[in-house]
């Protein structure tokens, strides 16, 4: 993929998550609270705090599924992170070493031949 492409994708890719933003952080900030009534839940004893735990996390639940476009958003900066990793990839370059046994072995093909 030539530099144009990557670089147009990766401004419709960036516009998307900014726009998607607000949204990405109450899917977080819901799945926090999601997380948060699932783990009180299962450590409580009694009855009141497990229906109270319970009911918190089905407001977490109904708030996630609320900002399902965030993932819209997520997809995008996964695919602005995968345009960066390409743009700044770097070709693979044999090292040469100081190790005597690859020295050897090199050097004993040559004189193979």
């Amino acid at each position: 993929m030539n530099k144009f492409w990557m670089i147009t994708l990766g401004a419709i890719a960036g516009i998307i998550v900014l726009s998607n933003l607000g949204a990405i952080a109450g899917l977080a900030i819901s799945g926090l609270i999601l997380y948060m009534g699932v783990h009180y839940y299962l450590k409580s004893t009694t009855t009141a705090a497990k229906i109270w735990w319970g009911f918190v996390g089905a407001v977490g639940v109904l708030s996630a599924i609320s900002n399902v476009p965030a993932l819209i958003g997520v997809a995008a900066a996964y695919g602005l992170w995968m345009i960066y990793r390409k743009w700044n990839e770097q070709p693979v370059t044999v090292a040469k070493t100081d190790d005597p046994f690859t020295n050897f072995e090199k050097q004993w093909n040559k004189l193979s031949k």
